[in-house]
């Protein structure tokens, strides 16, 4: 089964992956009409998680959902797309809302939400915190001395002098002061979360121009954002995961890698090692829309 499509010097077919099993994967994530993806986690469209596919619903809950591990696989042809990646244990996977909107006016109370409870996600490296604000419960990504019991400050309003915070709170860049530590910063206002989600890492705000905030992330690389963009305060939790010992090859399979070649090696840096400058600053803005070209279709007769 195939659809053809006519062009003045141009032929091509799109074959039904469900009857050709022999085309490249990545064909079939051009077909494929739905990526295993919502609006909540969003991921770029340059990157594809061949780790583990997620179970969505259509409405966000803090129901832990099943996912089906793909072991770096195509979840349509079943070629190996990423070396390294192996089935793993089961695990549950929870739904983190990397979204946080408070009010914006000047005299409006800001969002308090209380944490109830404090979590691992074996689909992540950082722990998750359930929190609550009267009837909506959400998971957000817990920080290193949050506590159940802890009282979250959200708010949207950037006042003319900066805030004191406290960990956990999430405010915009603009309204935080120069030398404080955040995490889960969004690339774009309104967006989500984008920059700094790991476990342990951090971002400093080095400075703010005009409208702009300068944030310096784990990477050494600098940023430049709307004052807009939220941000959360501190660090994120589980600081010693890059420190844990795995200890034997078994463990090492039950966390979803795969064996290496034998031929491999690790390059130990015996023979020195590169010192590059720090990457220049990074500029950040909203792109424009596109304009459509004009087409101006002409029938003529054919003799």
């Amino acid at each position: 089964m195939s659809v053809s499509f006519l062009a003045p010097a141009l032929r091509f077919s799109v074959f039904d992956p469900t009857k050709l099993k022999t085309i490249h994967s990545v064909f079939f994530n051009v077909v494929r009409h739905k990526w295993n993806f919502t609006h909540m986690e969003l991921p770029s469209p340059k990157s594809r998680n061949f780790r583990r596919e997620i179970e969505w619903p259509e409405k966000y809950t803090v129901k832990p959902l099943n996912n089906k591990h793909l072991a770096g696989r195509d979840p349509i042809s079943g070629r190996v797309v990423v070396k390294g990646l192996g089935g793993g244990i089961k695990q549950k996977y929870h739904w983190v809302d990397l979204k946080r909107f408070g009010p914006t006016g000047e005299h409006d109370a800001p969002r308090i939400d209380r944490v109830l409870e404090i979590m691992d996600c074996g689909c992540r490296t950082a722990k998750v915190a359930l929190v609550g604000c009267g009837t909506n419960l959400k998971y957000i990504i817990a920080t290193v001395n949050m506590k159940p019991g802890d009282m979250l400050v959200t708010s949207g309003y950037i006042p003319r002098i900066p805030v004191n915070p406290n960990e956990g709170d999430a405010y915009p860049l603009g309204a935080l002061s120069k030398g404080t530590k955040v995490h889960c910063i969004e690339k774009m206002p309104g967006e989500g979360a984008h920059y700094v989600m790991t476990a342990g890492s951090t971002a400093t705000i080095l400075r703010q121009v005009d409208d702009r905030v300068i944030v310096q992330l784990p990477s050494k690389l600098q940023v430049s954002l709307s004052k807009h963009c939220m941000a959360s305060i501190g660090q994120i939790s589980n600081a010693n995961h890059f420190k844990e010992h795995i200890g034997s090859p078994n463990r090492n399979r039950e966390l979803g890698n795969r064996p290496r070649s034998g031929l491999w090696q690790r390059k130990t840096g015996r023979f020195g090692r590169k010192i590059r400058p720090p990457p220049p600053l990074k500029i950040i803005t909203e792109l424009a829309p596109k304009k459509l070209e004009k087409v101006t279709l002409e029938l003529s007769a054919l003799f």
